[in-house]
């Protein structure tokens, strides 16, 4: 059987029409899911810029992989140390090996090397000071401009100040689901769902999370992004660019 080119044109237009108007009607059933964003509850801004409250007492800082600890002991100098942590999250002194400091305070350092040091000295007296933070790494990929490392020394990053780093959404990202992977204890892996545009458009404030050291932010893409790469992969690939085409299918 022949089919001539009017007959494959003519098949040809009618099945991209049809593809097209599934499309379509799929980009409408989306778009019509998708709210204005709510600006009721952020208030106005005056003439005399609001200040944020200073925090009665922030939480102790835990000792992390990098950071430089001066260990010190007051009547007995000659055994002060400068030590790195190790990437074990441990420290070895001249007396005593492998001792375990990672996400521990300041204090509970102290506490562990006097009971240490007290098998050897009688009332020894340690201070243990931080001379050097370690800098923060977090990552941020997906359906953002600029995908990446971002390192910081200090206060690890916010959700949003992470994703402002990192250049933005892109206008096919899902920012009410953003995935945070952290691992955690024991070197397992843990996923959380953040809500980036509810942090971001006024609704909750609190949903800018502090995101924890070595943080993977993941901002998938969105129900069009993904309606329209299926088309682009089961759809499109299949559509002659061209309907002027003319070809015969031979049997």
């Amino acid at each position: 059987m022949v089919l001539t080119s009017t007959d494959t044109q003519k098949a040809e237009y009618n099945k991209t029409s049809c593809l097209w108007r599934r499309f379509f009607c799929m980009l409408l059933m989306t778009f019509s899911l998708i709210g204005c964003a709510d600006y009721s509850n952020v208030p106005p801004l005056t003439t005399q810029t609001p200040q944020a409250p200073a925090a009665r007492a922030l939480p102790a800082y835990r000792i992390q992989v990098g950071d430089i600890l001066d260990i010190k002991l007051r009547l007995n100098p000659e055994l002060d140390e400068t030590l790195t942590v190790r990437p074990d999250g441990m420290i070895s002194t001249s007396m005593f090996e492998d001792i375990l400091v990672y996400d521990k305070t300041v204090k509970e350092v102290n506490d562990n090397l006097k009971s240490l040091y007290g098998q050897e000295l009688k009332n020894p007296q340690i201070s243990t000071i931080i001379r050097s933070f370690a800098p923060t790494r977090v990552y941020v990929m997906g359906e953002v401009s600029n995908p990446g490392e971002f390192i910081v020394v200090g206060p690890a990053l916010t959700l949003t100040q992470a994703i402002a780093r990192a250049g933005g959404t892109l206008n096919s990202a899902n920012a009410k689901n953003v995935l945070i992977l952290r691992r955690g204890a024991g070197d397992k892996s843990k996923t959380y769902l953040a809500d980036y545009e509810g942090a971001t458009q006024g609704g909750d404030p609190m949903k800018d999370v502090r995101l924890s050291p070595y943080d993977v932010v993941f901002v998938p893409k969105s129900g069009a992004a993904l309606t329209f790469k299926t088309y682009q992969q089961y759809i499109q690939q299949y559509v002659s660019p061209s309907l002027g085409a003319s070809y015969q299918l031979n049997r």
